[in-house]
């Protein structure tokens, strides 16, 4: 599969926000780099033999917070997760993804 560029892969939408977003990036497979080391119970071996961030029954990373619906380990996270730009083409696309599964509004999460 190759990569398909768009002419708004650049462009970030300014309304998104991960402190008004329901997490939808942390329902993603997270590959870990090999110089990338994670607490154990937050890591998985996929069918690949890659390392990768745990997921929990329901499909949300194991280092997500459910209380606030944000990263729980942001100062160590991987860094796929660090070059994941909100707003950006791939956010935007996995958004609408999740939303029309979920045939409903993506849920916002309350700040403050």
């Amino acid at each position: 599969m190759s990569i398909v560029f768009r002419d708004d892969d650049q462009l970030v939408d300014p309304t998104v926000s991960c402190s008004s977003c329901a997490a939808v990036c942390c329902r993603l497979t997270v590959v870990l780099m090999p110089d990338e080391t994670q607490p154990a119970h937050l890591v998985d071996v996929d069918p690949r033999g890659l390392d990768v961030m745990r997921r929990s029954a329901d499909g949300w990373c194991a280092g997500l917070d459910r209380t606030t619906m944000s990263c729980g380990i942001y100062e160590t996270r991987p860094s796929i997760c660090r070059k994941f730009h909100m707003g950006g083409a791939y956010c935007r696309d996995e958004r609408k993804t999740y939303a029309a599964k979920a045939r409903k509004p993506i849920p916002i999460v309350a700040v403050g």
